[in-house]
């Protein structure tokens, strides 16, 4: 089965700016994938090439096997995209943006969806976008991306603007979509919600790919910290000088441990002690991603 979203040396340079540089990824059929990288790293450049909005400097792009830029309306008809810059017609309501997105589709709306998201996001459909709040207008670009149930979406930062109620519903109707088999693509800085909803994880920097990996794959990366309360027959100091072992405090009551990568020989050298209580602690995503920045730029 073909790849929802595939990329082979994409590149995008403004002038003597490298903005991306070689991006090689692919989105399957049913994933959430998250897009992460901190301003200017390249996500905003990348959608864009996807949507057929710039064209690449090199390399290409397709969205279920239609090419971006030689089979562009094929493949933006298979997509749902809100943009991080959202704009929106004054005068129409949500109801008429959708009527208008539905007529430039050539299909009819299904009502009784439009329905559904509208009150799971909390939306007036006939008031004006014109007198809406921003978090207001952000549920109408998701309206729109959503809408249609087209196959793949595009979101830039999805929940921007929205109240923790709103982004909740909004990351339950991304794990449904994606259920259903649609590949849900989307840039966020929000670190919590990438943690909740993402299948697999793309870390940009400077325009270059860094890592792709599940959440739990790159947490594994990081360092964890380790908290050991020892009873009794402690082990040898010397039991812990291990390759990726960082020995924070030893003594006879307990031990502090910094670990990188394989946790079973820090395990293996605590068992020859008696060991009363252990606490290992995961990262959060932002501090195994900073972590991955700061290794990066070193």
């Amino acid at each position: 089965m073909l790849p929802a979203i595939r990329t082979d040396g994409l590149t995008k340079r403004y002038g003597r700016v490298l903005a991306l540089d070689g991006l090689a990824l692919e989105v399957e059929r049913g994933e959430v994938f998250g897009f992460l990288g901190p301003n200017g790293a390249g996500k905003t450049t990348t959608i864009r090439l996807l949507l057929d909005l710039i064209r690449p400097t090199a390399g290409r792009a397709s969205i279920l096997g239609h090419d971006c830029q030689r089979e562009s309306l094929a493949a933006r008809a298979q997509v749902g995209y809100l943009p991080g810059d959202l704009r929106l017609y004054d005068g129409l309501t949500a109801r008429q943006h959708v009527a208008l997105a539905a007529r430039l589709r050539g299909a009819r709306p299904d009502w009784r969806w439009v329905g559904e998201l509208a009150e799971r996001l909390g939306l007036d459909l006939d008031r004006k976008a014109g007198a809406l709040s921003r978090g207001n207008k952000q549920k109408v670009g998701i309206l729109l991306a959503l809408f249609a149930r087209p196959p793949v979406l595009i979101l830039d930062e999805p929940t921007s603007g929205l109240d923790p109620l709103v982004q909740h519903a909004v990351h339950e109707l991304l794990v449904e979509e994606a259920r259903r088999g649609t590949a849900v693509f989307f840039s966020s800085h929000v670190m919590s919600e990438v943690e909740r909803v993402c299948s697999r994880v793309a870390v940009l920097h400077r325009g270059r790919l860094m890592r792709i990996d599940t959440v739990e794959g790159l947490r594994a990366r990081a360092i964890r910290r380790v908290r050991v309360r020892f009873d009794g027959a402690v082990p040898p100091r010397a039991a812990f000088d291990l390759p990726g072992v960082t020995v924070r405090h030893f003594d006879a009551a307990g031990a502090e441990f910094e670990v990188r990568g394989d946790f079973d020989p820090l395990v293996k050298a605590l068992a020859q002690g008696h060991v009363a209580d252990l606490v290992a602690e995961l990262p959060p995503l932002e501090d195994v991603v900073v972590q991955m920045y700061e290794e990066g730029s070193a």
